[in-house]
């Protein structure tokens, strides 16, 4: 199977994803599929849920923080601006503390906390598939393409999910045991049960967001997530572990996109001793990549003479994704 036979034999797919360690393609073959599908006439969006984001740099456009900008007809890309998104999460923080409690100010020592806990590595993460959710949720497009973090920070989401969903259960099936002595409580106990709700109901709703972002990533009918990697030991070992970590949350893996080939014909030619080295190389680990995924392996991508940039280098990458594995004699 092909990538493009993929994509037409599974129909209801809306969800693409692209996973590996940093600085393997991921971004670049999210923009090539979303304008491979855009040419095939669907409406497509593109965002990245990696703060260091990259889709401005390849489609040559400053869609940081914009909002859903339309790169060509069908296409739109996102990149979300994370710190806005924290300081929205601060102010709706501060305002849920003031109506659940009723004060007129934050205290300093709350104050304090909010601050601290913005600045945590994983609140750039957390605000971004926060966003991620909202639009999904909101719709009209016919495909969702993910350009994700690297592969520990994914695994990180899903492994919370399943941590708040437990932990909230739990919390819940207590508060419901304590309700069967509340009706002997005075007005008073009853005021303090109201506010733990209270607190109790933002707990539910924070794992429900969670949720509906994890939901999207193991979500059999409509998500396929494809791992990216290139012919190099260490890439090719890490990937399996991965695939077998991913497998265990249930994300449904749908292939293997192997990028950065040196054509191998080249050894024909009059070439430099590293490189007919380095195709020598390639030669025995495609043998092992093969062995290890077969099949699964829906596209083999060489390596290209620049950078991809612009909507033409784009359309080059996207023929050579999509154009099967016996394309020019070594895909």
């Amino acid at each position: 199977m092909s990538l493009a036979s993929f994509f037409k034999e599974h129909p209801d797919i809306r969800y693409i994803m692209y996973g590996g360690k940093g600085g393997l393609g991921k971004t670049t073959f999210s923009a090539a599929t979303a304008y491979y599908l855009a040419q095939q006439g669907y409406k497509v969006l593109v965002f990245s849920v990696d703060p260091q984001a990259s889709l401005s740099d390849i489609f040559e456009r400053n869609i940081f923080g914009q909002g859903e900008v339309e790169i060509m007809p069908n296409l739109y890309a996102c990149e979300i601006d994370a710190d806005r998104r924290i300081k929205e999460y601060q102010n709706e923080i501060r305002q849920k503390i003031l109506d659940m409690y009723g004060l007129d100010a934050i205290p300093d020592e709350i104050e304090n906390y909010i601050q601290a806990a913005s600045a945590e590595p994983a609140m750039e993460e957390s605000a971004i598939f926060d966003e991620v959710v909202n639009i999904v949720v909101k719709g009209g497009y016919d495909y969702y393409i993910y350009d994700l973090v690297p592969l520990g920070h994914a695994l990180y989401y899903l492994s919370m999910a399943s941590v708040y969903d437990a932990w909230i259960s739990k919390i819940t099936g207590l508060r419901e045991q304590m309700r069967e002595y509340d009706a002997v409580v005075s007005t008073m106990k009853r005021q303090k049960e109201t506010e733990e709700d209270q607190i109790l109901k933002e707990l539910v709703y924070i794992r429900d967001r969670i949720s509906k972002s994890s939901g999207i990533l193991t979500d059999a009918a409509r998500t396929a997530f494809f791992f990216v990697l290139v012919p190099e030991e260490m890439i090719i070992l890490d990937t399996k572990k991965a695939a077998d970590l991913f497998a265990r949350y249930d994300v449904p893996i749908r292939g293997y996109i192997v990028n950065r080939v040196v054509p191998p014909e080249l050894a024909q030619a009059n070439i430099p001793s590293y490189l007919r080295n380095r195709i020598e190389m390639q030669r025995g680990y495609l043998e092992k990549i093969d062995r290890d995924f077969g099949a699964r392996v829906l596209s083999q991508v060489p390596e290209f003479e620049s950078d991809i940039r612009g909507l033409l280098m784009i359309e080059k990458m996207a023929a050579r994704m999509f154009g099967g594995r016996n394309q020019d004699g070594h895909q």
